[in-house]
């Protein structure tokens, strides 16, 4: 009975624990970007239903700022330590955060389609800002790797919105106010990452596909305020991704700032892929100041 006992405290103990720990998330349900089904979507099934999940800090940490949050993957999966970890980041800020499920190559998608979710992904936070107590003038876009890419994308492929939609939430502009780019991919050259490039544009892209989405050649002085950071030891993604869209965010005089560390393996996000934040890396600091910096966090 002792035994019993004993193991039923600490049932107890761990699912109090489990408890403690989602009330500390508030993350909401996943929310389709088309509840009619998404532009070009190939089938009805999970895959082919961009979503996005809201985080939401608690209302009297709320700065009333947003960031969509693009995980990384290749384009042909979605990890979790660039999704609801960033998200729970950003919650600790003040910032709400928006988990972008986008369409990915591995299922059949390849671009626009990955471009429309995470526009349509904006366009639908600034819809329902009223809902979720945000300003409409500070959704910004964070990513990591072909994440990064994607965010890239839009911060340089936006739009004001089309006025004339039928659907009111087309009518809203896409652009986000800031970016966060992580050991982004940014060109479809040579320097690319090839997975994320076959994934994202099939096997033989032409000449002008490459180019355009080769994003270092979009930025213009409408480019969002830009932080990026990338590590020299990164074997997947060279450094001159990040390199070379600063440089053109510095020609665009683009407001920007870029941190190059010499140390970390691709994909380190955070610092660590269990949430823990005596482990996260100097990068979540200078973002974070940044952030604040630029009127988002706290």
């Amino acid at each position: 009975m002792k035994a019993i006992f004993l193991l039923g405290l600490g049932f107890v103990a761990l699912l109090q624990g489990v408890v403690f720990g989602q009330s500390e998330v508030n993350r909401q349900a996943a929310i389709p970007l088309w509840p009619d089904g998404a532009p070009g979507a190939l089938g009805k099934a999970e895959k082919d239903i961009p979503t996005l999940t809201p985080y939401l800090p608690p209302p009297e940490k709320a700065t009333g700022a947003a960031m969509v949050v693009c995980p990384g993957g290749g384009y042909g999966g979605l990890a979790s330590y660039e999704g609801e970890d960033y998200a729970r980041w950003l919650n600790d800020q003040g910032i709400a955060g928006f988990v972008l499920k986008y369409r990915l190559g591995s299922a059949g998608y390849r671009h626009p389609r990955m471009l429309e979710d995470a526009a349509r992904a904006v366009r639908l936070v600034r819809f329902r800002a009223a809902d979720w107590k945000v300003d409409t003038k500070r959704v910004g876009i964070i990513g990591s790797s072909a994440g990064g890419h994607l965010a890239s994308t839009l911060l340089t492929h936006f739009d004001a919105g089309n006025s004339s939609a039928a659907d009111p939430i087309d009518q809203l502009g896409s652009r986000p106010d800031l970016g966060v780019l992580c050991y982004p991919v940014i060109t479809m050259g040579d320097k690319t990452h090839n997975g994320s490039r076959d994934n994202l544009l099939g096997p033989n892209p032409s000449p002008e596909l490459i180019e355009e989405l080769s994003n270092e050649r979009h930025v213009t002085h409408e480019t969002p305020p830009c932080f990026l950071f990338a590590t020299d030891e990164d074997k997947a993604v060279p450094v001159e991704n990040s390199l070379e869209f600063a440089a053109a965010l510095r020609r665009a005089k683009v407001p920007f700032e870029i941190h190059i560390y010499e140390h970390g393996q691709h994909g380190l996000a955070l610092g660590s892929h269990p949430y823990d934040p005596s482990k996260w890396h100097p990068w979540t600091v200078e973002c974070r100041r940044w952030l604040k910096e630029r009127g988002f966090g706290r």
